[in-house]
């Protein structure tokens, strides 16, 4: 028996009426809170790949770039959003580049 996979339309749906609803319209405060915890969580998550890809842990990771190992675990658990420059600092430290791409 096989299985039939779900057909996709190949349309694309807004989810602001979602978002508004769960958080608050755009330019609400629970919003733009809401907002800044996602790019904190999203900005860990990309570093804690990158570091793992890298096969460095966190101790090894925050002693080089000068940092405590706690501060690496806020920062990928999104409790802590490092400043523009540590990000770039984590991110060379990990061998990674970064692009800017303007579409």
């Amino acid at each position: 028996m096989k299985k039939r996979l779900a057909e996709n339309n190949h349309t694309i749906k807004s989810f602001d009426p979602i978002l508004d609803k769960l958080f608050g319209e755009v330019g609400t405060e629970l919003r733009n809170e809401s907002e800044e915890k996602a790019y904190a969580f999203y900005s860990g998550k990309l570093i804690e790949d990158a570091r793992k890809h890298a096969n460095m842990t966190q101790l090894e990771l925050a002693q080089k770039i000068g940092t405590s190992k706690t501060y690496i675990s806020r920062v990928e658990n999104g409790y802590v959003e490092p400043k523009v420059s540590t990000f770039y600092r984590i991110m060379s430290a990990l061998g990674c580049s970064i692009q800017v791409v303007f579409s």
